[in-house]
């Protein structure tokens, strides 16, 4: 008789932060004493406010972004605004020029605190007087010479109410009764500002930049096995440090690289049904798709990425991970199998 092996049947669920992280973690107030993190000095970061881009054609990246779920808030013949459906006023700024990164922009707790990051950076505060929100900003560069931008007295809009959650029926709990699930074809709308990430070249001056500077902490490190047996960092997962308070598993992304460049930039959308939705729509528009739909291991998030028509990369994500103080620094090994749990197979260049 034939032996049959049987694998476990393939599932998933809600473990704690303290579980997730692994082996290999440490309380992050630990983490701060032992890099001597001064935290009466850093530029206290609110949360994530929006991308800076220049693009060499407006128009066609207005078309892409709306197919991408934004809309105008504001359009000079130079600079275009766009916003989500969320209270910023705009999530994505872009200026009419050569293909440029201009940098990620965020909100801070006081006007102190755009002086502090004025005198480190050794440039000027400037008054927003065109921009919706309006508001003041610096912006200063990291030691890549990549900008980032720091917002203060930026008014907030009335934000749109999320859709409805969908109530799901499963095996033995089907609370959805007499209710049949319909969908409309569009766009993916985008809520908000997620996250943006970085590759870089001398990763330790980039980490110490950001750690030191600002209140961003490690969520995750990850690390690869050096020949005299020591680990070395590579990447970070860093989130906006808001004590008790919750917020996104990762506001920051950076990896080792052999070049500086920008990585891509992603924006929060409601729920997987939208998610696949919009990927449908975007497929069925012609532009071209990096890798997704698939679900993340760090974050958790669902991800779908695309190339924007001037070759930048975009993220659409759905239900990330939440974190605040008391969540450990994790530490685990690089590589492509920390990227994903499901999906399709991460294209080998993705990192790059």
């Amino acid at each position: 008789m034939a032996a049959y092996s049987v694998s476990e049947p393939g599932r998933g669920g809600a473990v704690s932060d303290v579980v997730a992280a692994g082996p290999q973690k440490q309380a992050l107030e630990d983490w701060k004493k032992e890099k001597n993190i001064d935290t009466s000095q850093q530029i206290k970061l609110v949360k994530i406010s929006h991308m800076r881009y220049q693009h060499p054609d407006l128009d066609i990246i207005t078309t892409f972004l709306q197919d991408f779920g934004m809309s105008i808030a504001k359009r000079t013949e130079t600079e275009i605004w766009y916003r989500g459906y969320g209270s910023d006023p705009y999530v994505y700024y872009a200026t009419v020029g050569p293909k440029k990164f201009l940098g990620g922009a965020y909100v801070v707790e006081s006007y102190q605190d755009l002086e502090r990051a004025s005198a480190l950076g050794g440039v000027e505060i400037e008054e927003m007087a065109e921009a919706p929100g309006r508001g003041h900003i610096v912006t200063i560069q990291d030691p890549e010479g990549f900008p980032v931008a720091l917002i203060y007295g930026q008014e907030s809009v009335d934000g749109q109410e999320p859709p409805d959650r969908i109530i799901s029926n499963y095996e033995k709990d089907k609370p959805r009764l007499r209710e049949f699930l319909r969908f409309t074809h569009g766009p993916a709308a985008v809520f908000k500002l997620g996250h943006y990430g970085l590759c870089v070249q001398d990763f330790d001056t980039q980490v110490n930049f950001y750690l030191n500077n600002f209140n961003l902490v490690p969520t995750d490190f990850l690390h690869v096995d050096i020949p005299d047996g020591s680990k070395k960092l590579v990447a970070l997962f860093a989130h906006i440090d808001r004590g008790e308070d919750y917020v996104d598993h990762h506001t920051f992304f950076m990896s080792t690289n052999k070049t500086s460049h920008v990585h891509h930039c992603s924006f929060e959308i409601h729920d997987y049904d939208t998610q696949m939705l919009g990927h449908q729509w975007l497929a069925k528009k012609g532009y071209e798709s990096v890798w997704g739909v698939g679900r993340h291991i760090l974050g958790s998030q669902i991800f779908d990425y695309w190339w924007d028509p001037h070759g930048n990369m975009i993220e659409h994500y759905a239900d990330g991970d939440q974190v605040n103080v008391n969540t450990p620094v994790s530490y685990a090994p690089a590589g492509d199998e920390s990227l994903a749990v499901w999906g399709p197979e991460v294209p080998k260049w993705f990192l790059e």
